[in-house]
């Protein structure tokens, strides 16, 4: 099948249209965007085109600092990961971290398989071994959508966990307020579940997984 530049074109052009509205309400609006950002929030959230941060809540460009991967896993020795969360952390200061997954997500949905994916199966084992923690809860769902959304939930709690058991997020308690929550998004009906989870000190963390003295230490993770 032959490639189509449409929406290719489209794209650029749209650009152009934007441009022009934004520069219609104020003037000064780039010079002001190129001046630097200073978002209050980081959002970590699945790659799926269909879930975009700034669309879905309606922020304004420089907002909200992202992330973005299959399913919204947090991997400790994920470099790429763990740097964006440092950056926003350390150097933009956000006051919120958001995990974001999605109802329908293909990640969540590839992990509850039996089926060889290849090399995303990696990756899928994050997903995979959060089914095997609540195992029991979800094995007793008969229904598989109500299995497959409750799955994302807890897939979204677990990564809210992972953040808080890094070093640079409780380097970050010791010096200021900074809390993770955990959302979900609905596209069957378009708004965000807040799942009431948040975290925002070591107490929720079992002792394990707390750092001591951070502040003095010069490790990064």
């Amino acid at each position: 099948m032959p490639v189509s530049n449409e929406l290719y074109e489209r794209m650029l052009q749209n650009n152009e249209s934007w441009v022009e509205s934004r520069l219609s309400q104020d003037p000064d609006y780039f010079d002001k965007l190129s001046s630097g950002q200073s978002p209050h929030v980081l959002w970590i959230g699945c790659a799926d085109s269909r879930v975009g941060a700034e669309v879905i809540t309606q922020s304004e460009p420089g907002e909200i600092f992202v992330h973005r991967n299959i399913a919204n896993v947090i991997v400790h020795t994920d470099l790429n990961a763990m740097s964006v969360v440092q950056y926003a952390v350390e150097v933009l200061h956000v006051q919120h971290i958001i995990v974001c997954g999605h109802y329908g997500c293909g990640g969540v949905l590839a992990a509850m398989k039996q089926e060889n994916y290849g090399l995303v199966n990696k990756w899928l084992q994050n997903i995979k071994e959060v089914y095997f923690k609540h195992a029991v809860l979800l094995d007793s769902l008969n229904d598989d959508q109500e299995r497959a959304d409750r799955l994302v939930e807890l897939n979204v709690i677990t990564q809210v966990y992972n953040l808080a058991e890094t070093s640079i997020v409780q380097k970050a308690w010791e010096r200021r307020e900074l809390n993770i929550h955990g959302w979900v998004f609905d596209m069957r009906t378009g708004k965000i579940k807040d799942l009431n989870v948040k975290v925002n000190d070591q107490e929720s963390l079992h002792p394990i997984f707390r750092f001591k003295q951070l502040t003095t230490d010069k490790t990064d993770e």
